[in-house]
Formats: structure tokens, C-alpha cells, sequence
């Protein structure tokens, strides 16, 4: 047998284990039992590196809630979504359940404990965001319906979009007013909004296709649309603009923006959408840039961390910066231990740069072995693009699954100064309740919408498909043969 036909044969018996339903919920659970060994294996490594003992089992024990809930969810996805994704939900655990020990192990360092420490908030957090995510399973069995509210969607995303602004609720943390304030609790409104805006978008480039990818004049060998068609663009860019001007958040602009960018695009498959979207939002933020202190001080932290004036300007901007960039180096190719690093010199080294954190501990392979977990999260989403039968689901899953790819390429991309640091969050692994939250609804939804695929297309694309015993014995003895 030559190795090509080894291969094939390898992978055919990899996609007839996969092919029934029961089969894909026995492989989440089997992917589920490896990642609650890798979170509890975490944490574990996290007291031995810090103390060279388990000196607090409390956490674990209240991290075992949240291994509990995992298991709940896949319960409930084998009642209400059987043919549903295996590699989310394990993914996301994994991601979660990280994040947290790298959390817990800086508040090791801080002397933090209790109800004080951020580890166990985040885990408290999480807890809440998975019931919110099973509830959101249970609430939504057919997405479809969601597209006839698409315009409640487009009016709950303009609400939370002005709440920060309001008087009396809304606040200034780390130099940007997106977060709103009651009493002890603060929330970030923003990130809930880029689930709502993304049901919108949906739903209104389901009606508004035709116009926007067939009406308009050719230019350079690009069709462009006519003036009144530009409206959502326009009003887009103007909505991206705002929170750039008067929320001072340069990366939420961007993933509001960037997301309405590839929504269009997959609905119209019309280049000239991009590079109308590249050249407002390009300009505009060239212009903010010269206009605005908030903008500039960025950009100079970007092309010159360095420079002793721009880190006179601004502190402790440019510390975060070239900290991070001294965890990265220090970690090297496999890093330093988990517990054994020093991961606590940033500032914000639970949140914006959690990453730099766990690169200095986990090492090159550590990192690419999460950006590798998130590629594929984010692959599952967009491989709903491809596979949906209704445009509304198509526009969904990609528009899901772009947000988590955009949110880690601005995050890792600013760290590593590929592009200005932004301040957005790691999806589920940065500290904050607003992020888990929205991320973990998000994943939800994705496994919704996988859970549609009809049973033939998922055939097709090789996707987890559905097979009877007798078309896979008769695979079998094609094989020997």
C-alpha cells in the first residue's frame, strides 16, 4: 500500500468515526474529559510553581463548578442540538480554563485570596456566562426567527453603544469610557453589542442583497455602488468614528467596523465594498491620528516603544509595551513554567495582555498552541458559510467566527507590535465578566447554527456527517479492498 493510499485510508477512518450523531457527543466528551486534565492540570501547576504545594484547594474546588457546567452543556446539546459542533465547546473550556490559572497565578503574586482575588471572580463570571450560553441553547432551537428582529437588534446595539456616555452610569477605565457603572458592579455594554450588531447586519444584508451586490457603476474593473446604497457604509463608519472620538476605544472601532466589512463582502461578494470600507476607515483613523492626543500617543508607542520622550508622554503605555515584549523573550521557545515566571510585571497583565503573560510561561509553543486553538474555534464558525442552507445562518457563522478571529489578531497583533495596541481582550482568557460573557453566548450560537446543517451537507463538506452502519461497513470492505 503506498503511503498516499495510506493516508486516504486514514483519513476516511477518522470521518467514519466521526459520520453519527452519537458519535460526534461521544467525541465532545471524550475532548471534554481531556480539557477539564488540562484546566485542573493548570491550576495544579500554577500552587507547585508558586509554593511547591497545593496550598489552596478551595479554588479547585470551586473551579470543579465550572467543569460541572461543561458537562451540564453537553448534556443539554445531546436533548437540543445532537448534530452540534464537538470542537467548541471543549475549545472554549480549554481557552476558559487557562486563562483562569493564569489569572489565579499573578494574583499568587499580589497576595490575593478569596473573594478579593481576580481568578475567583473570573471563575464566578465564567459560571454565570456558561448558564447564560445553555440558556441561550434551550431559548434559541431555530435561529431563523432571530432575522425577523433584526431591526429590535439594530436599536438594543445603538442603546448599548450610548450607555457609556450617559451621565451617572457610564465611567473611565484605563483611559476609555466604554464601561457603564451600578453601585458595585461595572459592565461593558460594547461587547454585548457586537452580538446584537452582528444579528442586525445579518439579517438586514439578507433583504438588502440584491441592491447592494448587483446595482452599480464599473470603475477600474470594480463595480461601486450607487450613493444611496453607501448609506449603511457611511453609517458605519460614522458609528466607528463616535466610539473612536468619544469612547477613545481605537480597537472596538475597529471590530465594529472590520465586521460590518466582512459581512458585506461574503453577502455581495463584491470587492469594491472593501475598498471603500479600507479607505474610510483608513482615513479617518489618519485623521484621528493627527486630530486626537489618545490616537497619536498610540502610534507612537507602536513605531517607537523605546523612545524615552514618547515614554515620558505616556508612562504607562509604553512600559506595558516593551514589559511585554521583555515576557515574550524571557519565556523563549518553551517558556518558564507555569508559576515560575514573572508574568505580574505589566500592567493589566490578567486582562489587555494576559498573552504576553502566558507567553512568558508557556513559552513560543505555548502560544501557538492557543492561537492554533483559536483558529480552529474561529474555522468552525466560518466553515458555517459554507455549509448553511439559509443566507441568514451563512451571514451569522461567519460574522460570529470573524469576531473571535479579528478580536486575537488586534490583541496578539498590539503585543507583538505587529499593530498599535488597541486594548481589546483575549477572548476568554482575559480577566472581565462583559468579555466571558459575550464569548461564551457567542459560542452558543455557533453551536446553533452547526446544529442546522442539514445531515447531506455536512456529507459533502466532511464535517462530522451522518452515516448509517451500512454505508459505513460498506466503507469498511471498500477499504480492504
Amino acid at each position: 500500500m503506498s503511503n498516499a493510499t495510506a493516508a486516504q485510508s486514514f483519513t476516511q477512518a477518522i470521518t467514519i468515526k466521526l459520520r453519527e450523531p452519537a458519535r460526534a457527543r461521544n467525541l465532545e466528551l471524550f475532548l471534554l474529559v481531556i480539557a477539564c486534565g488540562i484546566c485542573a492540570g493548570a491550576m495544579v501547576l500554577v500552587q507547585l510553581g508558586t509554593k511547591g504545594r497545593l496550598f489552596d484547594q478551595s479554588v479547585l474546588w470551586v473551579g470543579g463548578g465550572i467543569l460541572g457546567l461543561a458537562l451540564v452543556m453537553h448534556v443539554v446539546l445531546r436533548v437540543v442540538a445532537k448534530n452540534a459542533d464537538p470542537f467548541i465547546l471543549p475549545i472554549a473550556l480549554v481557552l476558559n480554563g487557562i486563562g483562569i490559572a493564569e489569572i489565579y497565578r499573578i494574583d499568587v503574586h499580589n497576595g490575593l485570596s478569596g473573594w478579593d482575588a481576580i481568578g475567583v471572580k473570573q471563575i464566578v463570571w465564567t459560571m454565570l456566562a456558561m448558564v447564560l450560553a445553555i440558556i441561550t441553547l434551550v431559548a434559541v432551537r431555530n435561529h431563523r426567527f432571530l432575522q425577523r428582529y433584526r431591526y429590535i437588534f439594530m436599536a438594543l446595539t445603538i442603546v448599548l453603544l450610548l450607555l457609556p456616555m450617559l451621565p451617572g452610569i457610564g465611567t473611565n477605565i484605563g483611559g476609555a469610557r466604554v464601561w457603564i457603572k451600578i453601585g458595585p458592579f461595572s459592565f461593558q455594554p460594547g461587547e454585548l453589542a457586537k452580538i446584537t450588531m452582528a444579528l442586525f447586519f445579518a439579517g438586514y444584508l439578507v433583504t438588502a442583497r440584491d441592491s447592494l451586490s448587483i446595482v452599480g457603476k464599473k470603475f477600474l474593473g470594480m463595480t461601486f455602488p450607487r450613493a444611496r446604497d453607501l448609506g449603511p457604509i457611511l453609517v458605519m463608519w460614522g458609528a466607528a468614528m463616535a466610539v473612536l472620538v468619544f469612547q477613545r476605544d481605537l480597537g472596538t472601532a475597529l471590530l465594529y467596523f472590520g465586521l460590518f466589512l466582512v459581512m458585506i463582502y461574503v453577502a455581495t461578494a463584491r470587492i469594491s465594498w472593501v475598498a471603500i470600507g479600507l479607505t474610510l476607515f483608513i482615513g479617518g483613523a489618519l485623521v484621528a491620528q493627527s486630530l486626537l492626543e489618545y490616537v497619536r500617543g498610540r502610534f507612537e508607542q507602536w513605531l517607537d516603544p523605546f523612545n524615552q520622550e514618547v515614554f515620558s508622554r505616556d508612562t504607562q503605555a509604553s512600559y506595558q509595551l516593551v514589559q511585554g515584549l521583555f515576557g515574550f523573550a524571557n519565556g523563549g521557545i518553551t517558556g518558564t513554567g507555569l508559576g515560575q515566571g514573572r508574568p505580574y510585571i505589566p500592567p493589566v497583565a490578567n486582562a489587555d495582555y494576559i498573552v504576553a503573560s502566558l507567553g512568558e510561561e508557556l513559552g513560543l509553543i505555548g502560544v501557538f498552541a492557543i492561537l492554533a486553538l483559536f483558529i480552529v474555534f474561529a474555522s468552525r464558525g466560518i466553515r458555517v458559510g459554507f455549509m448553511a442552507q439559509d443566507d441568514f445562518g451563512k451571514l451569522l457563522g461567519v460574522g460570529f467566527g470573524f469576531i473571535i478571529a479579528l478580536q486575537v489578531f488586534v490583541v496578539v497583533g498590539g503585543i507583538t507590535r505587529i499593530i498599535p495596541v488597541t486594548g481589546l481582550t483575549t477572548p476568554f482568557m482575559a480577566a472581565g465578566g462583559s468579555s466571558l460573557i459575550a464569548n461564551w453566548i457567542i459560542a452558543a450560537m455557533l453551536l446553533r447554527l452547526t446544529d442546522a446543517i442539514p445531515a447531506e451537507q455536512r456529507v459533502q463538506q466532511g464535517a462530522i456527517p451522518a452515516a448509517s452502519g451500512r454505508s459505513a461497513r460498506a466503507t469498511r470492505k471498500e477499504r480492504r479492498r
